[in-house]
């Protein structure tokens, strides 16, 4: 198990380059679903210095229930369909959002953020959590980030 990361200095390509086999070295041990879940929400806010990294579970067929994360306190529970973690749930599929602002149905954990990605992750063909990542840049997701998280997400659908 790696106890620290080598982070990227180059692209934002190359950092996710560079740490997603970190992260695969660092989950790949571990039974505990907590603790990988955890260990990857540090990696990617250390390595990115995104403002908020966390996992939403599903708890329900129609909610989420916050899971590891790494940030200011988020809202605990998150209805199929509703804001960015649920809509992205409802429609199986990641969802960029350039400024929260302009999201319909937007959940406000925090006014400082102000871009987010959602990544839902699949087990078993059904979606069983939700990697949620804020910015407090404006439009600071793209397809690049689109591209390696979702690898991400099957990095961790394997290890869950």
């Amino acid at each position: 198990m790696a106890e620290e990361l080598i982070i990227s200095k180059g692209s934002r390509q190359d950092a996710y380059e560079c740490l997603l086999p970190q992260i695969t070295a660092l989950i790949s041990d571990e039974t505990n679903v907590i603790a990988n879940l955890a260990n990857v929400s540090a990696a990617l806010r250390q390595s990115f210095n995104f403002f908020w990294v966390g996992f939403y579970v599903v708890d329900s067929e129609t909610e989420l229930v916050l899971g590891p994360f790494q940030g200011d306190i988020a809202c605990t529970r998150i209805k199929k369909g509703q804001g960015v973690c649920g809509t992205a749930w409802k429609e199986e599929k990641t969802i960029i959002v350039p400024n929260v602002d302009e999201f319909p149905g937007h959940i406000t954990c925090s006014s400082l953020s102000k871009s987010e990605i959602v990544v839902p992750i699949f087990v078993n063909n059904f979606v069983k959590y939700i990697l949620d990542i804020d910015s407090h840049l404006l439009n600071d997701f793209n397809e690049t980030d689109s591209v390696y998280l979702e690898q991400l997400a099957k990095i961790i659908s394997k290890q869950c």
